[in-house]
């Protein structure tokens, strides 16, 4: 993955990770328990996820679910639609005019591929978006992935290498990379 950045786990970093993940989660069940209507009460509750003030224009409808917050942002008149999910430890930015359908997710974060190292270390990459995208409901996008000016990302479509600007990509196919080593022997 380009740019990927490895955090040891069992680490000062990756603590503080997991404790900022715990108030995000109760920040995000907050929010998600709102009346619909309470449009100040989640400007407030997304302003403390993101940790800063967000555009006027922007509009995250929940449900919204996100995992860190303090590593996403968001350009004018961004549309987050419902059930959407961000996992933002690597980085997301988020352009200008861009409308993201129900249930997207953008993963900055993983584990590595290699078995022995999947309880080693946490990895992260960033997600970038540029000006006048739009994303079809139920696409993910990958740790790493820039989606040029213009694009559109069909439906369902999952995202795992870099988007050109001005083009449409679509598809959910799984393709198979490689073949992994075998399997550790330890038990962990």
């Amino acid at each position: 993955m380009r740019n990927e950045r490895r955090i040891p786990t069992r680490t000062p970093e990756s603590r503080a990770f997991a404790e900022r993940v715990q108030v995000v989660m109760t920040l995000t069940a907050r929010l998600n328990a709102l009346p619909f209507d309470d449009l100040d009460g989640r400007r407030a509750l997304l302003t403390e996820i993101f940790g800063r003030s967000l555009p006027d224009s922007l509009t995250v409808l929940p449900p919204f679910y996100c995992d860190h917050g303090l590593a996403t942002e968001f350009g004018e008149r961004v549309f987050v639609n419902q059930g959407c999910s961000f996992s933002d430890l690597g980085g997301i930015t988020i352009g200008d005019r861009v409308l993201i359908g129900p249930r997207v997710t953008l993963s900055t974060s993983g584990h590595p591929v290699e078995p022995a190292e999947r309880f080693d270390f946490l990895t992260c990459a960033p997600i970038v978006i540029e000006d006048d995208v739009w994303i079809g409901a139920a696409a993910t996008i990958t740790p790493g992935v820039t989606i040029g000016r213009g694009s559109v990302v069909g439906a369902g479509a999952v995202v795992a290498k870099d988007v050109p600007p001005m083009s449409v990509v679509t598809a959910t196919s799984a393709v198979e990379r490689r073949r992994l080593g075998p399997p550790p022997d330890t038990e962990r």
